[in-house]
């Protein structure tokens, strides 16, 4: 008997038929003899109606009752996900984060979990019951419910796993598995059997949509095993997982691309300690990520600095360097949009040389101008103009032979 986590997508309970047909699975899955917990996302699009309903009415949105709003899309899955359950004869119960034991810290709407107590979880499963958990929420220490932002109910469902101890956490969504990249863009992308955290971790936090990033990070600190599946064929996916030894350190193993991130530059700021240190912790103190940096050769003792940020912090972002800017002794601010990112990413890049040199040769070939580069172990980005990143998609994967067979 295995004790296994599985969560299911929004696109996974999208309707009352998917609702019926994932039920069906996990009743098949208890069945077997397993104890079975269930982490659901809201239905489909509710988060983003649910969302568009709070700008219809209006223009000023407090954290907490944002919190209060989005977490009702997660109760109403879950809730229909117990009755389809009782429809077959399956025990199930459901329960709020917070019922479930899920404790955060006191950010709204984007909260990171702190501990997890476990205890009704573990009641209902010794009571012979399927525990429905909604994912994304938790309590607060101030006990305020909480969101963990985008992507949170893959990082609840890794929590519970390490905190019960389970043999492996089930990802279920309306993809295969993790591919060697967007099967939209690479029709013949070739579905990956498995992956270590830290090619994970760059594929989340590079463009790579299938894991939320937060919860890869979670899984290989309390190296819990996750394995990403199908819904909608059931088939074996893709396992993300403590490295072995017998496992095959491909050259690169994907390509990503991420068109959400925008290029700010502040001109002619002097070229001097300290200077790049206070408008990076401006930044930080509005908890806004930079991703990429650089900073241009010095001229008569001024230089550029560029950074990326994501889009949806660029207002704040541009907000922070325009008041900074004056105290820097800078000129201008330059906001870029259009911009996008592509990375190659593998763990055998670290050992092997001549990966950088082709990934530049390959974009060259195209035509295709970088702008900015950064770089990992495992990883190369290039910030590239936004029209190009499909052909350099193309490119890549082509030029590291990714492409499926057969």
């Amino acid at each position: 008997m295995a004790l296994i986590v599985q969560k299911y997508g929004g696109t996974s309970v999208n309707d009352d038929e998917r609702i019926k047909i994932v039920a069906e699975y996990i009743a098949l899955t208890k069945s077997k003899g397993n104890d079975v917990v269930v982490v659901v996302s809201a239905m489909g699009k509710q988060t983003d109606q649910l969302i568009r309903l709070a700008n219809d009415v209006s223009t000023v949105h407090p954290g907490r009752e944002m919190d209060m709003l989005l977490t009702a899309g997660e109760r109403i899955s879950m809730s229909l996900l117990c009755m389809a359950l009782s429809e077959l004869n399956v025990q199930a119960a459901s329960f709020t984060g917070s019922q479930a034991g899920i404790i955060t810290d006191t950010v709204h709407t984007k909260a990171s979990i702190l501990e997890i107590k476990p205890d009704r979880i573990l009641k209902a499963l010794n009571d012979g019951f399927v525990p429905v958990v909604a994912g994304f929420q938790g309590m607060s220490v101030e006990k305020e419910i909480t969101t963990l932002g985008r992507g949170g109910s893959d990082t609840t469902a890794v929590a519970l796993a390490t905190a019960l101890q389970a043999d492996v956490c089930e990802i279920y969504t309306d993809v295969s598995g993790v591919f060697t990249a967007d099967p939209r863009i690479v029709p013949n992308a070739r579905k990956l059997t498995a992956l270590d955290y830290d090619e994970m971790l760059e594929i989340a936090a590079n463009g790579g949509k299938v894991l939320a990033l937060r919860s890869v990070e979670f899984a290989r600190r309390h190296n819990v095993s996750i394995h990403v599946r199908s819904s909608y064929t059931w088939e074996p996916g893709t396992w993300i997982k403590k490295e072995e030894k017998d496992m095959e350190e491909a050259l690169v193993s994907a390509v990503t691309h991420d068109i959400s991130e925008a290029k700010i530059t502040a001109t002619k700021v002097p070229d001097k300690p300290g200077i790049a240190a206070s408008l990076f912790r401006k930044l930080a103190d509005k908890s806004i990520n930079v991703d990429m940096i650089v900073q241009n050769t010095s001229v008569e003792g001024n230089t550029d600095i560029s950074f990326t940020v994501p889009k949806t912090d660029l207002e704040t972002a541009l907000n922070v360097t325009r008041e900074v800017l004056p105290q820097l002794g800078g000129t201008e601010v330059l906001a870029d949009s259009d911009v996008a990112k592509v990375s190659i990413i593998g763990a055998g890049m670290k050992t092997q040389p001549g990966v950088t040199a082709l990934t530049f040769e390959t974009l060259a070939g195209c035509d295709i101008n970088i702008e900015m580069i950064s770089t990992s172990p495992i990883r190369i980005s290039c910030l590239i103009r936004k029209e190009a990143v499909e052909q350099a998609v193309l490119a890549l994967h082509a030029a590291f032979n990714l492409e499926a067979t057969g």
